[in-house]
């Protein structure tokens, strides 16, 4: 640890944020560019870090405080602890990442009664002196010592009632103090011990307490959201007080250069004249427009949009600025990069590159992918929720808010649907059954299931919003009930569900709706000219297929068949097939699937324009098509109940029905079907079916050709694990391509691939490649096996607090594990392309819409990456800013 742990205003810069803070970096910078900032001094990172490993400050940190108290002192005249001319500080926490609200702050402090007294022969009016002190008593003890700021509060409120005031300003010095003294004894009740007056030990103490709001709950939930590590530790802001609460010349305000919410170039912000910075923010009193303040002091108002332009043109960013008026005299007491909406993002972003502000690629790196997501989904009311607590939460699986009242099952949300109702499907966990009832939903929620659960992959892909995992449901199915904290809702209650945050409300929200402007369209046009990766999507129907065309998608790179297979006229066909008596009979189901098949196929072709479509021939096991074998058990139960007591041909026609279904189920069954018949199994075992699927395909691909139109079939084989399965399924389907051709006497270019997701094929990827024109890593699959884990129980069952307790850095389903799946992913993509040179490779598992996975994906080389229509415009903007980063990263290598 460097053995300097304190820096003064007049020492930090702006390239100093991992040491000192983004707080405590830019007090040093406004330093150095001459703003009226009030002296004070930064703790470093290291201090904290340290703070948090031994549980106590580092050896020497307090002497170095003690330093540079001591040189505040020497510029301001004052002296920390003397009755006289007391120098009051604030402490205040600055992470290297900004955390607005999340750690402790405490104002005032150095203040007993003694230096009350000085203070108001100073000539600070005795109102003023007394509010300090009490503000100072209710946030320290609050912070550092344990005692809730409500009861405090309480006293206070007594206190106003009593005297009729209803403003804080209302009550008088001699008001304010019976309110401190009732505040320190109260202390000593709560705490059995006096208020500390030292206030070297004040100052210690605060020092503390911020370093622990570093592991606060509530800093700790957004450091999780915003994914920010844990070792960051904060830095420490110890800064000379000046008081916008002195009289009616004097104020305290917060402004945003740019209005953070549209981008609009405005200066933003509230402030309140005679007030401290809590005010402002803790709603004590209604703040004034900034604008007012022209009118309350013209001059001030000036110098500070003059400093706001000013630290905007310095920074290149928008700026979170907050200020104090003192005896008329601006000053500045922090700025930062300001949060904003993903539409202010945007705007801000393009606005700056015509400002001459930003080359296009730091306009590019300066917008984050979650913003853009925010973009394409409308959302919850910001203003709406500032105060209101989620009913439940759970993991954030799909993006978008919804509102609608809760249905238990598809059917139920169909009807209403039609009905002209808004509907949120609530389910314990969903199936392919419940793909109707989730397309007529606004929404979908879940209790049980990970981010690469059905509900949540399906939500994704149709862009639905999807709350997965809220395990604080309690679901009853047959009551049609949903219990949360021992409330009970019912069907037709309202709900609204924020799919971007994962929370759960028990209300009817309004929400924002998407709008995409000018600029995002220009925005991806500075990404795609950057961007090296290609970005398909994820499409399995033409509607898919449209929108992922819409929103920029290069073609399509994963077009599951099954998925087709599960439409309401298709699956009855596909039972026939599997139940088939003998080779007539799958023949004719076959031969209906191939119509059905063509025509799904001509109709994605005809979207896609002559782009790429890669198409999976079937992969999950037969018995996906089946009812479950649990229901049947139960239904072939009742029937033979029923028919014991009623005959009829139509009942033991239906048990005999029931039976052959059983039958098939339990010849199907296997103990890990994931790891069974399945992908190329299927093929090898059941080649008719693929056989038919790579028909359909080709005779798609020649129709659509005649009417004038480039296709380009890719067609993939998936789950091979051997060179040997994809070479016999291959051969066999290479055949029926060169039947289809020559009887159409058209050429189409065509090509047989492999997705690599069996950890054997991505260690023989070189004997692999022999056979495959492309690989497309099916990550999805390649992570389950590779950590021997099960996605659909695993998030749920264990993940989750795997990652909370750092033993992975990061859920393998949503971000590539690096160190073992992103191995085999490079060796792969190495020995596929030694042994075919040329050999194209991409990525269709969810974590192609994951912009930390889709920078591994450039730095792998890999041609595209694929995933849902609603993530492509964010794979473009991930994209872009892998070769950003990786030139900015030269660029720094180089110096």
């Amino acid at each position: 640890m460097n053995g300097k742990l304190v820096y003064s205003f007049e020492e930090g810069r702006a390239a100093m944020r991992d040491l000192l803070g983004g707080k405590g970096a830019n007090l040093g910078e406004m330093t150095h560019l001459g703003l009226p900032v009030p002296p004070g001094f930064t703790i470093t990172t290291d201090a904290c870090r340290h703070y948090a490993a031994h549980r106590a400050s580092p050896p020497g940190l307090m002497e170095q405080v003690r330093g540079a108290v001591r040189d505040l002192e020497l510029k301001t005249g004052r002296g920390f602890g003397d009755a006289a001319r007391p120098l009051l500080l604030s402490v205040r926490s600055g992470a290297a990442i900004s955390m607005p609200g999340m750690m402790d702050t405490v104002l005032n402090l150095g203040l007993d009664q003694r230096a009350v007294a000085g203070l108001i022969r100073e000539g600070g009016t005795s109102r003023f002196a007394w509010d300090a002190y009490r503000r100072f008593i209710m946030m320290f003890s609050d912070v550092v010592l344990g005692v809730k700021k409500a009861k405090f509060e309480r006293i206070f409120n007594e206190h106003k009632a009593r005297l009729g005031a209803r403003l804080d300003t209302e009550l008088d010095g001699a008001a304010l103090e019976r309110i401190g003294g009732e505040f320190l004894a109260l202390v000593e009740r709560e705490r059995g011990a006096p208020f500390p007056d030292d206030p070297w030990r004040q100052l210690e103490l605060a020092i503390e307490a911020v370093f622990d709001s570093w592991n606060n709950e509530r800093a700790q939930v957004y450091r999780k959201k915003e994914g920010i590590a844990d070792s960051m530790g904060t830095a420490v802001n110890v800064q000379v007080m000046v008081f916008g609460n002195l009289g009616p010349d004097c104020g305290t305000g917060v402004a945003f250069t740019r209005d953070p919410a549209t981008g609009e170039r405005k200066m933003y912000g509230e402030y309140l004249m005679n007030a401290q910075g809590e005010d402002v923010v803790a709603g004590v009193r209604t703040p004034q427009p900034i604008s007012a303040l022209e009118a309350d002091n013209p001059e001030a108002y000036a110098a500070f949009i003059e400093m706001g332009e000013r630290l905007e043109r310095h920074f290149k960013d928008m700026m979170d600025l907050e200020f104090t008026i003192e005896r008329g005299k601006l000053f500045m007491l922090q700025c930062r990069a300001g949060k904003r909406t993903g539409a202010a993002a945007v705007r801000m972003a393009v606005e700056m590159v015509h400002e001459g502000l930003l080359t296009r690629e730091e306009a590019i790196a300066r917008v984050k992918p979650a913003q853009l997501d925010q973009l394409l989904h409308p959302r919850i009311d910001e203003v709406t929720v500032r105060h209101l607590e989620p009913l439940a939460r759970g993991l954030a699986a799909s993006p978008g808010a919804g509102v609608g009242r809760i249905v238990f099952d598809a059917a139920a949300a169909v009807r209403r649907k039609e009905a002209g109702e808004a509907v949120i499907l609530v389910r314990e966990e969903t199936n392919p059954d419940d793909v109707k009832g989730m397309l007529a939903a606004r929404g979908v929620l879940t209790a049980h299931g990970g981010k690469t659960s059905h509900a949540a992959v399906v939500a994704r892909g149709f862009g639905i919003p999807c709350v997965s995992g809220a395990e604080a449901l309690h679901i009853d199915a047959e009551a049609r009930t949903m219990t949360v904290q021992g409330r009970v809702f019912s069907e037709g209650d309202w709900l609204t569900i924020d799919g971007s945050a994962g929370l759960v409300y028990a209300e009817r929200l309004k929400l924002v709706e998407a709008t995409v402007s000018g600029q995002f369209g220009e925005l991806m046009g500075w990404c795609d000219e950057v961007r090296r990766l290609g970005v398909r999507a994820n499409a399995d129907n033409p509607a898919d297929a449209r929108r992922a065309i819409e929103l920029g998608a290069e073609g399509i790179g994963l077009c599951r068949t099954e998925h087709m297979f599960f439409e309401r006229d298709r699956l009855p066909i596909v039972r026939e097939l599997i139940l088939a008596r003998d080779d007539h009979d799958r023949q004719a189901a076959l031969d209906k699937l191939e119509a059905v098949q063509q025509h799904d196929f001509e109709r994605i072709f005809e979207v896609m324009q002559g782009r790429p479509v890669t198409i999976r021939l079937i992969d999950p096991p037969l018995h996906e098509f089946l009812p479950k074998y649990d229901d049947l058990i139960r239904e072939v139960t009742e029937l033979k109940l029923a028919t014991n007591v009623l005959r009829g041909h139509a009942l033991e026609a239906l048990l005999e029905d029931k039976l052959a279904l059983l039958r098939a189920v339990e010849a199907m069954r296997e103990q890990n079907p994931m790891l069974g018949l399945r992908g190329v199994r299927l093929s090898l075992v059941l080649p008719g079916l693929v056989a038919m699927q790579t028909r359909a395909i080709m005779q798609a691909a020649v129709r659509v050709k005649r009417h004038g139109l480039d296709v380009h079939p890719e067609i993939m084989i998936p789950l091979v694990g051997h060179h040997r399965e994809l070479s016999v399924v291959r051969a066999q389907l290479e055949e029926v391509v060169r039947e289809v051709l020559a009887d159409a006497g058209v050429d189409v270019p065509y090509s047989f691939g492999t997705m690599i997701e069996v950890p054997r094929a991505a260690l023989t990827a070189a004997e692999i490649a022999a056979e495959a024109s492309f690989f497309s890593f099916g990550t999805n699959d390649l992570t389950q096996m590779t950590f021997g884990v099960s996605r659909d129980d695993a998030e749920e069952k264990f993940l989750r607090r795997y990652v909370e307790q750092g033993i992975l850095p990061a859920n393998p389903f949503e971000t590539i594990d690096r160190s073992g799946v992103g191995r085999l992913m490079k060796l792969a993509v190495a020995e596929g392309r030694a042994s075919r040179p040329g050999l194209k490779c991409g990525i269709c598992g969810e974590h192609g819409g994951d912009p930390a996975s889709v920078a591994f994906c450039h730095e792998l080389g890999l041609d595209y990456v694929s995933c849902s229509p609603f993530r492509v415009p964010i794979a473009r903007l991930a994209a872009a800013q892998a070769v950003v980063a990786q030139r900015a990263e030269g660029g720094r290598s180089g110096e």
